[in-house]
């Protein structure tokens, strides 16, 4: 499955959490195709919303690497995307990326540090692509609580192949928090937040 059908399916969700009452959390944007793909569509400014948008801009924080993301081959593929250029190395060019809208905030630096800086009461629209479990699940569980009833969360590579580290782990978290994770053909795993006392 290409970019195409991920992408389809980010519009989808983002359309869909368009409607509910809250702002949209990006963690892990590299140069921020989704993101600007989101906003585009949405025509941003006009949704009143914010979008958080948070990432190093120069690849994985390797000290939050699990010791099974490690022998997975995480820190590998991580050099791999510097050295290639698929990661982007500085935030200028993402700031530019997003000079068109007002309602953005680009968060620089690694998840969960800056976590903190999501000021949004509440989040309509989550988006994890850190390509880390640990991370990913420290968002997820320090904003599960801003998540309003309905909200879309998307897991860019939850059944990805080569990322069973992050599948297996939030797995663990939906469990906790009795929820679902769909997979999804392309690799990515979605789940819509239940409403109060269903979990």
């Amino acid at each position: 499955y290409g970019w195409h059908w991920r992408v389809h399916i980010g519009l989808w969700a983002a359309q869909s959490a368009s409607r509910l009452g809250g702002d949209f959390v990006e963690c892990g944007v590299n140069r921020g195709f989704l993101a600007s793909a989101i906003m585009e569509h949405l025509d941003w400014d006009s949704t009143g919303k914010q979008f958080f948008l948070l990432d190093t801009f120069q690849g994985l924080d390797e000290r939050y690497l699990s010791p099974e993301d490690r022998a997975g081959g995480a820190e590998e593929k991580n050099r791999h995307s510097i050295e290639s250029g698929f990661y982007v190395q500085g935030v200028e060019p993402v700031i530019d990326n997003f000079a068109q809208w007002k309602n953005v905030r680009i968060i620089q630096g690694p998840v969960p540090d800056t976590l903190g800086q999501v000021f949004a009461e509440k989040i309509a629209f989550l988006h994890l692509d850190m390509n880390c479990a640990l991370p990913e699940v420290a968002a997820l569980e320090y904003l599960w609580g801003r998540l309003v009833p309905g909200a879309f969360i998307l897991l860019d590579d939850y059944a990805y192949i080569g990322y069973g580290v992050q599948k297996s782990a939030m797995d663990k978290v939906a469990q906790a928090k009795g929820v679902a994770i769909a997979s999804l053909p392309t690799g990515q795993g979605f789940f819509i937040k239940p409403p109060a006392g269903a979990e």
